[in-house]
């Protein structure tokens, strides 16, 4: 394939390009999706090539628009609903929950629901506690959803496309603050399938498993570890329902260790199914306890100290490792 270096908003806005090209079916709908190009210019240009019946500009009702994507669903079209943050998605949860992931089961397999919910998922800097929560374990509780987390131009294109032609409803969380990033996309059509984890660096000493934009505090973690000569292996999850358990149980069969790190509260988070996942179905491969990075159980503060303090960081995904490791302070 011949590839191209392009930004991560770019990545999406051909992803929805292609796919509103392919099939007629498919439409956009949110705030300021239209006129204003998107809040984060993922859909500059679409209005012009595919006009107001296609790229919808709605009120601010997130409940409403959500609504409306799950009955257009229902009766044979293919919405992509943008929340400007999956913090607002809240007010439409109860469309999200029970009515888009329980059409397919309620009606017998009548109806099927085959929309995209995306947008930026946890924190963005000093926008403080209400607007830099991570929900993905939260939507991956619930049977009837399938949730992607990417974590490169590369994988948020092909994903996206995935997500829009499966024939359920999908997920789709991004990262406001990697709208910017740049990364080689191919030219020609491509798909990833949802719900296989990539091995994104090979090693030998642990494996530590993230998904998102914590995939750059993972990478960075490795980078420091091998200057000491600890090799770890690094695995993106990219969807965190469904979980690709394979391919963490072979890693760790490999390495014997294992550190999670995910932006999201500790409880009940996708680091703990992981943790109770592995300790299941390879104890008997583990050297060391299964320890996790996530942010602290506290809202998300404004000061940027304090920011720093909550998040996963490289420090602490370093020191969890060399925990592993029995690895002297």
């Amino acid at each position: 394939m011949s590839m191209r270096t392009i930004q991560f908003r770019e990545a999406l806005r051909e992803a929805l390009n292609e796919e509103m090209r392919r099939d007629p079916r498919v439409f956009l709908m949110g705030e300021e999706v239209g006129e204003y190009n998107g809040a984060y210019k993922v859909s500059q240009g679409m209005l012009d090539e595919f006009g107001p019946e296609r790229v919808i500009d709605t009120p601010i009702a997130e409940l409403g628009f959500a609504g409306i994507g799950v009955g257009a669903a229902a009766n044979g079209l293919i919405p992509v609903i943008e929340f400007m943050t999956f913090n607002f998605s809240l007010v439409a949860i109860d469309q999200v929950i029970n009515s888009a992931a329980k059409i397919y089961s309620m009606s017998g397999g009548q109806y099927s629901c085959p929309i995209v919910f995306r947008g930026p998922t946890g924190n963005a800097g000093m926008l403080s506690s209400q607007h830099s929560q991570n929900f993905e374990n939260w939507f991956a509780n619930c049977p009837g959803l399938k949730v992607v987390v990417p974590s490169t131009p590369y994988d948020a294109k092909g994903l996206l496309k995935s997500a829009i032609r499966d024939p359920d409803p999908v997920i789709f969380m991004e990262s406001e603050l990697m709208y910017g990033d740049k990364g080689e996309v191919p030219e020609e059509e491509y798909l990833i399938p949802i719900g296989k984890a990539s091995v994104v660096r090979p090693g030998t000493s642990v494996t530590i498993v993230s998904f998102g934009k914590m995939m750059k505090i993972a990478l960075t973690a490795a980078d420091e570890l091998a200057k000491e000569g600890i090799e770890a292996e690094v695995i993106d999850l990219r969807s965190v329902r469904p979980i690709d358990y394979d391919t963490l149980i072979e890693s760790v069969k490999k390495t014997n260790r294992m550190v999670v790190v995910e932006e999201a509260w500790p409880l009940a988070s996708i680091s703990s199914e992981l943790a109770y996942m592995v300790q299941r179905r390879a104890f008997d491969h583990l050297d060391a306890p299964v320890l996790r990075i996530t942010c602290m159980d506290v809202p998300l503060p404004y000061a940027p100290t304090l920011i720093e303090a909550s998040l996963p960081n490289v420090a602490r995904t370093v020191q969890a490792v060399k925990e592993v490791l029995y690895v002297s302070k």
